[in-house]
């Protein structure tokens, strides 16, 4: 049987016996139909409501002639830069333009262009005059008021604005989008929607009455002065509680950014309609001579459990993306797509991931969440685990062996990453040693980012004596299970507070503990994150306190190469940071 593919081409349209379509989606993303691709659960949620849907991905931006070849939709062009922010997708951390793009075919470089959002929206604007232009995924969710844009090392306005579009759809946005097509197919307007922002001349029209909003400094005076830069940012990150975030509204210029409330949690039911929608789980049939997309194969049998994450890590942006609650599948609609993966031609009888931002938050709850949201003083897992924060990990552990279960499934293992701080007490120990025993393969990866606790503070992540005990019990369990089992490091370095002499800190640390770091990122300032916030302001902007903050690429440099202390070609970057250590009176022996 034929593959159901949203169409791409005329012919595909014209094959479904349509005349015209009502909505089409361009993304900076091959088309891969998969349910970890945001423009595939769009369309398949907007296809489910009844609407005739298209896909434009990864067109020429150097002319309109690929933004025409659906023609005009009826409702409206939904735009996106895919799965990545193009800046990120396009650029290391060192500024640099990267040699492979994961989400392209074949790994090819270059297939989007910078700020993709803004160009393709002024594209379609150039092609079609007055259509209606709706934009979203991480880049503009995550670009949505003023912010720190560090590619450019200024502030930037609110995305829409540069992108001249007509509403934009933050978090993740399958309520707002059918809801946006419901009311422009009725003829009605796109203001008051949850979990989407547009912009005004009048405040007034834009606020229903009686509604309760604040008013953040300007562009002007966020661009032009840190301490209102850091005012703004905590307003917009106190309210992005779905319960009590009140609407936002920026100036800029003679306009205002108008921002609504978040959208709710979705519900168990409703997280499971999401994921069970018809994915064929590949990409579309016109990439098959090109050599494979390579971040579709890391996720072609892999399966998406939940989201959200309730850690607040400082340098992630999901706080402002997916939010703080976590909404989980039921067990039963897991076990149901991994009864399709197995039945796949090419599945070999490994389930790659079971997971989200974090596997082992599946099913954690608070009882909080689903009345009041969350609280606004009080952090979920800093300084350690509240005791309203239920785990779920004894369902984790059903659920895996109930996959395992399934007729042709011989593997079941967790990719994603997991927090080994939420590994504790009874259930923690059983965790543990189901994940040693049947689902890692001689690997399991884990974030202490850091071993200085000033600096892991500063990242809103636990202090390294809570790591130190888990690699205890980590060598403990793999010892009874008499398996030879290694954990993978991920580690950030030159984050704002961490200094030369943090990083020579953790070369030694690293260097005793017998430990050399593959998996390093370099810090990169995001967007509308906390950590993002103090790079650019040289502040925390919760406490005011001031912060070292390693700007120049030599420094960061010198940062990275103590800690990757065994590559020879950092020796001359070693001996310089060593010397700049020693002038400050710090000795050091690498």
């Amino acid at each position: 049987m034929e593959m159901n593919f949203l169409p791409m081409s005329i012919k595909e349209v014209k094959r479904r016996g349509w005349e015209e379509l009502d909505i089409i989606l361009i993304t900076g993303d091959a088309y891969v139909d998969h349910s970890s691709y945001g423009t595939a659960v769009i369309g398949r949620v907007l296809e489910k409501r009844g609407y005739r849907v298209g896909i434009i991905s990864q067109p020429d931006w150097r002319d309109t002639k690929d933004f025409q070849k659906l023609g005009k939709p009826k409702l409206f062009f939904g735009i996106t830069a895919g799965n990545m922010d193009s800046m990120v997708a396009n650029y290391t951390a060192n500024k640099k333009p990267r040699k492979k793009d994961d989400y392209s075919p074949g790994g090819q470089a270059g297939l989007r262009p910078d700020r993709a959002v803004i160009v393709y929206a002024n594209r379609i604007r150039e092609a079609f005059g007055d259509v209606i232009i709706v934009i979203g995924g991480i880049e503009a969710s995550l670009r949505r008021f003023a912010h720190y844009d560090w590619w450019d090392n200024t502030v930037r306005r609110s995305i829409i604005f540069d992108a001249r579009a007509d509403i934009l759809v933050y978090g993740m946005g399958e309520r707002q989008i059918i809801e946006i097509a419901d009311r422009i197919k009725q003829g009605k307007g796109l203001k008051h929607i949850l979990g989407t922002a547009t912009i005004a001349k009048d405040v007034e029209d834009s606020i229903k009455e009686g509604t309760d909003f604040i008013e953040i400094p300007s562009y002007e005076e966020v661009k032009n002065d840190k301490e209102k830069f850091n005012e703004a940012f905590r307003l917009i990150y106190t309210n992005q509680d779905p319960f009590r975030g009140k609407t936002i509204i920026q100036k800029h210029g003679n306009r205002y950014l108008v921002q609504y409330p978040p959208q709710p949690p979705l519900s168990e039911r409703e997280m499971d309609e999401i994921y069970e929608l018809p994915y064929t789980r590949n990409p579309h049939p016109s990439y098959d001579a090109s050599g494979g997309i390579p971040g579709f194969e890391t996720v072609r049998f892999s399966i998406i459990s939940h989201r959200g994450c309730c850690g607040e890590c400082s340098f992630c942006g999901l706080y402002m993306h997916q939010g703080r609650i976590v909404q989980s599948r039921s067990k039963h609609s897991i076990l149901k797509e991994a009864k399709l993966i197995s039945e796949r031609k090419d599945f070999r009888g490994t389930i790659t991931d079971v997971g989200g931002p974090t596997a082992n938050l599946y099913k954690a709850k608070c009882p909080l969440w689903d009345k009041k949201g969350a609280c606004i003083n009080r952090k979920c897992l800093i300084p350690k685990k509240c005791n309203n924060l239920k785990l779920g990990l004894r369902d984790c552990i059903d659920l895996y062996k109930e996959i395992l279960n399934i007729s042709k499934v011989k593997h079941v293992f967790i990719e994603s990453g997991i927090r080994y701080d939420l590994i504790s007490g009874k259930d923690g120990e059983e965790y543990l040693v189901a994940i040693c025993k049947n689902h890692i393969s001689g690997q399991m990866k884990v974030a202490p980012e850091h071993c200085v606790d000033r600096v892991l503070k500063l990242m809103n992540k636990p202090p390294i004596e809570c790591y130190e005990r888990f690699v205890e019990r980590f060598k403990e369990v793999n010892a009874k299970l008499k398996k030879d089992q290694y954990l993978v490091h991920y580690f950030i370095t030159a984050h704002p507070g961490s200094t030369l002499e943090d990083a020579y800190a953790m070369s030694r640390y690293l260097k005793k503990k017998n430990i050399y770091p593959e998996q390093i990122q370099d810090f990169m300032p995001l967007p509308m994150t906390t950590s993002g916030c103090m790079y650019y302001t040289e502040i925390d902007p919760f406490t005011g306190e001031k912060i070292y903050v390693a700007k120049t690429f030599k420094e960061r440099k010198m940062h990275r190469a103590l800690i990757q202390y065994k590559n020879p070609k950092n020796k001359n970057l070693i001996k310089e940071a060593e010397n700049t250590l020693k002038q400050k009176g710090i000795k050091t022996n690498l």
